[in-house]
């Protein structure tokens, strides 16, 4: 195949790349004390970022993995705060347990009380989400706002999450929300400072979905 360019890539076959990505993380990434299942998230964190940085500043609550591999085994819920988040989760993973992929920021109702109450979708995302029942994974990329009322919720006893993927990514409240996630006592994945986003939590609860399914 010729693209035409003084570049040759390295392979064009789809899983060759993926493979030839992973030896090179590895590679770069080097010596750690992160477990197999740990890294495992690590690594597409790196793979979906390119951010060596980003991933290195990746914090596990100790049954993070534990908590989270048990919730998708068990069918539980995954409550996204944005569709970008729920577009590029591996749906077909979570649902084979049962589970579903959800996110309310558009519905009537959470716009309806944000918009009475003053205060963003996400906020009121979070809430309903809680109000349907408890358990499930939370995973949330994009909106600070939406990580810390869900860290609300649960030091309220309103919300018993499972597990949290908090890593939003932004400078107004992003690295604060994940340093205040990062003192829950319940299970946890984030990172340090304003680098994350949906990819990147994508990344991570599809490495946990892969590990589920093993």
């Amino acid at each position: 195949m010729d693209f035409k360019t003084a570049f040759v890539p390295e392979t064009v076959k789809p899983m060759e790349i993926e493979s030839l990505s992973f030896s090179m993380i590895d590679e770069e990434f080097g010596p750690h004390d992160l477990s197999s299942e740990e890294y495992a998230v690590v690594q597409r964190v790196i793979h979906a970022s390119a951010d060596f940085e980003l991933g290195k500043s990746v914090l596990f609550h100790p049954d993070a993995i534990e908590s989270g591999i048990r919730a998708i085994r068990n069918g539980a819920r995954v409550i996204c705060d944005v569709q970008m988040i729920q577009s590029g989760v591996s749906k077909p993973r979570i649902e084979q347990f049962g589970g579903s992929v959800n996110v309310y920021i558009s519905d009537d109702d959470v716009m309806k009380e944000a918009k009475e109450l003053g205060l963003t979708r996400a906020i009121v995302s979070m809430r309903k989400a809680a109000g349907l029942g408890d358990g499930g994974i939370y995973a949330i990329g994009n909106a600070p706002t939406a990580l810390l009322e869900i860290i609300r919720l649960a030091k309220e006893g309103l919300a018993k999450p499972d597990l949290i993927i908090g890593m939003p990514v932004g400078f107004v409240s992003a690295a604060e929300s994940k340093e205040e996630l990062a003192k829950l006592d319940i299970p946890f994945i984030t990172n340090i400072g304003r680098k994350g986003g949906s990819t990147v939590t994508v990344a991570a609860l599809n490495a946990l979905s892969l590990l589920a399914v093993k």
